[in-house]
């Protein structure tokens, strides 16, 4: 097999990180790098000792679940607490980032977003990064790193 590029390996690392969301309704990964070097993760479920959607079912308000925190969030709020500087990183989603998460990334200073997957993708969120002068990338998913671990 060929070795994979900087972007699948961080993609695949949100991927993964997906893999442990508790949200029945969409599964999300992100991957926060700085200098090639992975500084935080997370995936889209309940706040730590919540009640999980995948045990429960979720908790909806104006058609968004009130009850997960997004997986951007998680890795960005990762980051602060245990004191890792988010300034010049690049973030790597499942999805693309909603309205709230692109803010929180605009304002935790990370210069880059790579993301495998249209999601709604907020005209406001698109301007604010544009302005903000955050790049934005999709990066297509390679399946074939997935597959090749089943075949081992």
């Amino acid at each position: 097999m060929e070795r994979i590029s900087w972007n699948q390996y961080f993609m695949a690392q949100s991927q993964l990180l997906s893999y442990r969301s508790t949200c029945t309704r969409l599964t999300v990964g992100a991957t926060i790098v700085r200098d090639k070097r992975i500084i935080a993760g997370g995936y889209n479920g309940s706040i730590a000792g919540g009640v999980h959607c995948s045990d429960e079912g979720c908790y909806v308000i104006d058609n968004h679940c009130v009850r997960t925190i997004h997986a951007e969030m998680n890795a960005i709020l990762q980051c602060a607490k245990f004191g890792v500087p988010t300034e010049n990183a690049e973030i790597y989603v499942t999805h693309f980032p909603c309205l709230p998460c692109c803010k929180a990334i605009i304002q935790a200073g990370i210069k880059a977003v790579y993301y495998a997957k249209d999601y709604k993708n907020h005209p406001h969120a698109i301007e604010l990064f544009e302005e903000a002068k955050v790049k934005v990338e999709k990066v297509s998913v390679n399946k074939e790193i997935f597959l090749s671990f089943a075949e081992e």
